[in-house]
């Protein structure tokens, strides 16, 4: 085992874009309103959402006083108001303006985070994951993991592929394990229990998570005695962990060894803010 290490996404952020203008610009004028998993938004309102994350990352911060630092709970209403209110007003915007605005915007924005200090301290906290400001790199990473799941909510809508493939699921999944953390928080454990998460699939890898002295800490790697051991299909795991598969159904579509409450713990993971 190894300590987790970073992940470094900035490359990944135009070419991404590239895919997602791609779909866009195919759409008909049918396809702008079906329905996604994102319910009650339809496919126009998640790619306007998209949007309305680009105009936030690009406010200029220094321009005002700093954001206050929210707990979990006002994080996620604020978010949640914020969207309904940018989703409602951008109903006036034709499909064709939101394409071009994403084109213009996600090139600002892959710019602005190229040019970040990646171990620099973040503004914002990745609150699934932890209350703490984390490393400029993880929140690049969180809005890289934003930006993959809504494509992809995206693609569901319109019948095209998913985006599957190692290079652009991998950081997702990487970034993703992280919040296990917050889920075993709480969670009392001997000194030195160690639990194993395997996702299969080429874009997957193994984790142990390990109570410390000072709480549970995640590592790369297979842990020599796990009193519980988890696997899940990469194919499981991404929906696992944004809810777009309750954990009860994913409870017969992962295998576990050893303590189970433990191990069905894992399945409660969220990293996205829900």
């Amino acid at each position: 085992m190894k300590p987790i290490g970073p992940i470094y996404t900035t490359q990944l952020f135009l070419p991404l874009s590239k895919e997602l203008l791609g779909v866009l610009k195919s759409l008909t004028p049918e396809d702008w309103v079906k329905p996604t998993v994102c319910l009650p938004w339809t496919v126009k309102e998640v790619a306007a959402h998209l949007l309305g994350g680009n105009f936030g990352r690009l406010w200029n911060r220094t321009e005002s006083s700093p954001a206050p630092i929210l707990l979990y709970d006002e994080l996620l209403e604020q978010i949640n108001e914020d969207n309904a209110l940018w989703v409602k007003a951008s109903r006036r915007i034709s499909p064709h303006i939101i394409i071009e605005l994403i084109e213009l915007t996600d090139r600002l924005l892959a710019r602005h985070f190229q040019s970040l200090d990646l171990h620099g301290s973040a503004e914002i906290t990745v609150a699934w994951a932890s209350d703490q400001i984390p490393p400029n790199w993880f929140d690049i990473a969180r809005e890289y993991t934003e930006k993959w799941l809504h494509q992809q909510h995206i693609r569901q809508a319109v019948g095209r592929p998913l985006m599957m493939e190692s290079v652009w699921l991998a950081p997702v999944l990487d970034t993703f394990i992280r919040g296990l953390l917050r889920t075993f928080g709480n969670t009392d454990a001997i000194l030195g229990t160690s639990i194993g998460v395997q996702i299969v699939g080429e874009a997957g890898g193994e984790w142990a998570l390990v109570r410390g002295e000072s709480g549970w800490e995640l590592f790369v790697g297979h842990p020599l005695h796990p009193v519980s051991q988890v696997k899940i299909d990469q194919s499981v795991a991404w929906r696992l962990f944004t809810r777009s598969l309750d954990p009860n159904t994913a409870r017969h579509q992962v295998e576990i060894l050893g303590n189970k409450t433990l191990g069905y713990k894992v399945l409660e993971t969220v990293s996205i803010m829900a």
